[in-house]
């Protein structure tokens, strides 16, 4: 660390810890709820890819029509830009639709109730059960295999 750079606070040393008088189970059940919502979080990056690859064909469409319209191709262009361009790909919904709805109905609801959780029974803090699974697999004393890092890093 240079002269320059200020000590770093690091209260997220301590985050990760279990508070006083919570049981095993409650930590396991938090645990779960936890990789529960990292499943919703990897869905919710599939439907964001799901909404990017749709959106570029979309545009790749549009070229499409374009150089089959100056290959002399009018009535395929015009098919395809007027039945295929910007089109619904659910009813009435184009794919941010998708997203933001499902972002509101179930991504947001089932992250508040995750956080809630935390909140009430671990006093907010994330990942306990990783970090104590983590405290019991690793080889106590071996360089990277450190608990936490050092002070500074």
């Amino acid at each position: 660390m240079s002269d320059q750079t200020p000590a770093v606070d690091q209260p997220w040393l301590e985050h990760h810890r279990r508070p006083a008088g919570v049981t095993d189970e409650t930590v396991e059940a938090l645990g779960k709820l936890s990789e529960a919502l990292e499943w919703v979080e990897r869905a919710r990056g599939r439907l964001y890819d799901f909404h990017q690859l749709t959106g570029r064909a979309d545009m790749l469409f549009g070229e499409a029509a374009d150089l089959l319209r100056e290959a002399g191709h009018e009535d395929v262009a015009s098919e395809l830009a007027d039945a295929y361009i910007g089109r619904n790909v659910l009813e009435g919904r184009w794919t941010f639709q998708i997203v933001e709805e499902y972002d509101a109905t179930y991504w947001a609801p089932i992250s508040r109730f995750e956080a809630t959780c935390r909140e009430q029974l671990i006093a907010g803090r994330r990942h306990v059960f990783e970090s104590e699974t983590k405290e019991a697999r690793r080889s106590h004393g071996r360089r990277h295999h450190e608990g936490r890092p050092e002070p500074g890093q």
